[in-house]
């Protein structure tokens, strides 16, 4: 399995989720099927379902997490020397030259993307635009309403 990039900061959410699965919600769920299983007929009981669907769904979440961790290749953006150039955990600042507006995001692993938190994707089209260019340089980006054109402002490494 090759490795995932992913930022420090998201790693750190991933292991969370992770110790909170195993050590919190695990032993809950395994206390719901034994309490189902406490009430007789399992074959008409929903509680017992119910119950088993979420221990399943746990396993594989916690399968998953172990997964990614295992083939994270952790990356912390204040240790990155990119002599200005845009990578991997960089933070972009971006004036869209159409409307003059101006947006910030950080270029982030695919688990971690979250445009509330102005977190792309590595694997999004602004980012495959953005990656190796330099703050002064122009960006063509294919939006989903067509092409947009962006300057690079600054390029931070936080």
């Amino acid at each position: 399995m090759s490795s995932i990039p992913i930022t420090k900061r998201g790693a750190e959410l991933l292991k969370e989720e992770l110790h909170r699965l195993k050590t919190k919600d695990r032993p809950a769920v395994i206390n719901a099927i034994s309490e189902a299983r406490a009430q007789g007929d399992l074959s008409e009981n929903a509680e017992y379902d119910a119950a088993k669907d979420r221990q399943s769904f746990i396993e594989g979440r916690i399968a998953d997490l172990e997964g990614k961790l295992s083939a994270a290749q952790i990356i912390d953006p204040t240790l990155l020397d990119a002599d200005g150039r845009i990578v991997f955990a960089s933070t972009v600042v971006l004036e869209d030259l159409e409307n003059g507006e101006k947006v910030t995001y950080q270029i982030v692993g695919v688990d971690e993307a979250d445009l509330k938190e102005s977190k792309v994707s590595v694997t999004s089209p602004i980012a495959r635009a953005l990656i190796g260019k330099y703050a002064g340089d122009v960006v063509e980006v294919q939006a989903p309403s067509g092409v947009r054109e962006y300057e690079v402002l600054e390029v931070r490494y936080v």
